[in-house]
């Protein structure tokens, strides 16, 4: 899928990670890199469902496209599949990057499973200040019925090499 194509759209990836937990990793292109959320239970496509959203270190864009399964004694180790990817656009104008300084930032995921409105709001108070939730805005994409199903088959798991991500340097991840 070509992404960012159109004037305004920025790719978006979610990676579904097996690491020492099943999590998943929520991408958004701002700044020339991926900002990025670990979601415990992943995103939903249900406006009822709000998810914790933990923030983690930017990832270059090149990470994108990485699928593989990342060795032992990496960071990370365990298998990594995209689980969905496209483009987005912000809901709001402005820099993208300060509507989440301010806590705040809605937009359009245009993916193969997540589609539609969405917003990421800041917990304050919560955690070591990096805790977020990933909202399902009600408009005419949403399914009340959303199940999230695992990308990850044991056919997928066979096909997918051992590799270190284009993240990780000697001192570990960047």
């Amino acid at each position: 899928m070509t992404m960012g194509k159109n004037p305004g759209e920025l790719r978006f990836v979610v990676h579904e990670h097996h690491a020492s937990r099943l999590h998943y990793d929520f991408r958004l292109e701002m700044g020339g890199i991926f900002k990025s959320w670990a979601i415990p239970k992943g995103p939903s496509m249900n406006p009822a469902d709000k998810r914790l959203a933990i923030m983690v270190e930017d990832h270059t864009l090149e990470y994108g496209a990485f699928e593989g399964i990342i060795p032992e004694g990496h960071y990370g180790a365990g298998a990594v599949v995209i689980w969905d990817e496209g483009s987005y656009i912000p809901a709001e104008e402005g820099d993208p990057e300060e509507q989440l300084e301010y806590g705040r930032f809605s937009f359009e995921l245009r993916g193969e499973k997540l589609k539609g409105g969405f917003s990421m709001a800041f917990l304050k108070g919560r955690g070591k200040g990096n805790q977020w939730l990933l909202i399902k805005r009600k408009d005419e994409q949403a399914n009340l019925e959303f199940r999230l199903t695992v990308a990850l088959t044991e056919e997928k798991r066979e096909k997918l090499q051992v590799k270190i991500p284009p993240c990780e340097t000697d001192s570990g991840p960047s």
